[in-house]
């Protein structure tokens, strides 16, 4: 009697275990498919990023602030007769 309770405790850990092993499995493939696809996300950031920062070297170039402060702001050169120090 007590040795076929003691073997169907053993069957019991025995399932038990095998499900474990196959839940385990089974969370670490939907971790592992999540993590290909976060750094898909993080490839396609990073492309994004350069380009970004590509874009604002261009739109902070020195020879387009001129054109435009020249352009739209009507800026313009000093003349060192227009100049005036003030001194306290």
């Amino acid at each position: 009697m007590m040795l076929r309770l003691f073997n169907i405790v053993l069957l019991l850990l025995i399932v038990v275990s095998a499900l474990a092993v196959v839940y385990v499995k089974h969370e670490n493939r939907m971790l592992y498919t999540q993590l290909r696809d976060l750094q898909k996300q993080r490839d396609l950031m990073d492309v994004d990023w350069g380009r970004l920062q590509l874009e604002q070297s261009t739109w902070a170039t020195h020879s387009r602030v001129d054109n435009v402060a020249r352009k739209k702001l009507a800026m313009r050169t000093l003349d060192y007769s227009e100049i005036v120090v003030v001194t306290p």
